[in-house]
């Protein structure tokens, strides 16, 4: 027994003496066995067959003076590294994957969003590690998504911070990390960061979008991770989950199914479909920008109908929220009615 105990610390005496540091981290299960990966790809294969997502790598090229202080991560890498492997995932689950950039090359700013807004991807994900705003601050480390907006802003979409919480949650157990002392859940609005501006490429991308800061590059706990590619498709794995059990708890589907004149009023029915049934209680519907109560929800026949005043020579803006009982909101879902009853 005294010899166990003097083995021990040796050990202890000789790994605190070495210069090479001991790097921690977990691999997922799904990552330890390829029939385990197999078969969770092939399980949620069905929810992300055809959807189109485009991945972001932050930075690159020109654009690579975000780095750790013991100069083993440079975020343009990590973010590239993480985005590839991402797409790897993606595409073995039957999803199209485009990138604003595979290399280490420049993408402008808005460059990213005018790429992602043309492309017809559902889906945008900037991806990025973080630094914190205090110079010399090596021990802050989280992992957060964020979404654009607050709640009480009407530009908001109650999905993009959906999608944030189901990434938010698998990113953060597959790095071991928590999200930070500023949310509950660790996801936050880009507001937090600039105050009703948020992110450029949130704010200026149209379609549905959140931002990732997977982890701290600037952590003297977190660089040496980062700096390893098996970490990195760690983190890729964890995002690739977050889509995956977003997807599989079902999105409402919104989509124009007739217009009718009715005495003095208009008439406007919408479909509303979902894998599992809607929740009434989060519909919400706004006519040029101000919120009404002037509509039926059919649960039966699964429509929502919307009763305006007749339009001549004009036209209204119609959109719609609504949330299935899994409690995932639709995609953004805006209209143009007219006076013209035939569409």
């Amino acid at each position: 027994m005294k010899f166990f105990y003097i083995t021990i610390v040796s050990i202890l005496f000789i790994a605190g003496c070495s210069k090479t540091p001991v790097i921690y981290y977990e691999t997922p299960r799904e990552l330890t066995n390829e029939q385990i990966k197999t078969n969770f790809i092939e399980t949620y294969s069905p929810y992300l067959k055809n959807i189109t997502f485009f991945l972001d790598p932050g930075h690159g090229g020109e654009d690579r003076k975000n780095k750790g202080s013991q100069g083993l991560a440079i975020e343009a890498d990590v973010n590239l590294r993480v985005g590839l492997a991402l797409r790897n995932y993606l595409r073995l689950a039957g999803a199209n994957v485009i990138m604003s950039r595979d290399k280490d090359t420049t993408v402008a700013l808005k460059d990213r969003s005018l790429l992602a807004n043309k492309s017809g991807a559902d889906i945008f994900i900037s991806i990025h590690s973080n630094a914190p705003g205090q110079d010399g601050d090596n021990f802050t480390n989280y992992t957060s998504t964020y979404y654009h907006a607050t709640e009480s802003d009407y530009e908001f979409e109650p999905m993009e911070k959906d999608l944030a919480k189901y990434v938010q949650r698998d990113l953060a157990y597959a790095m071991r990390n928590s999200g930070g002392l500023g949310s509950f859940d660790g996801t936050y609005s880009d507001y937090h960061i600039y105050p009703k501006q948020g992110f450029s490429v949130l704010r200026l991308t149209t379609i549905p979008s959140i931002l990732i800061e997977a982890g701290f590059h600037t952590s003297n706990w977190e660089e040496p991770r980062l700096a390893l590619e098996d970490f990195n498709k760690i983190e890729a794995w964890g995002i690739f989950r977050g889509l995956c059990r977003y997807f599989k708890a079902g999105i409402p589907k919104i989509s124009f199914q007739d217009q009718a004149l009715n005495d003095s009023t208009q008439l406007v029915t919408y479909s509303i479909s979902d894998s599992t049934s809607i929740d009434f209680k989060s519909i919400k519907v706004f006519v040029d920008s101000t919120e009404t109560q002037r509509f039926i929800f059919n649960e039966k026949q699964k429509t929502i109908t919307i009763e305006l005043p007749t339009l001549v020579d004009e036209e209204k803006s119609i959109r719609i929220i609504a949330a299935n009982k899994n409690g995932n909101f639709c995609f953004p879902f805006y209209d143009i009615v007219t006076d013209k009853l035939k569409r």
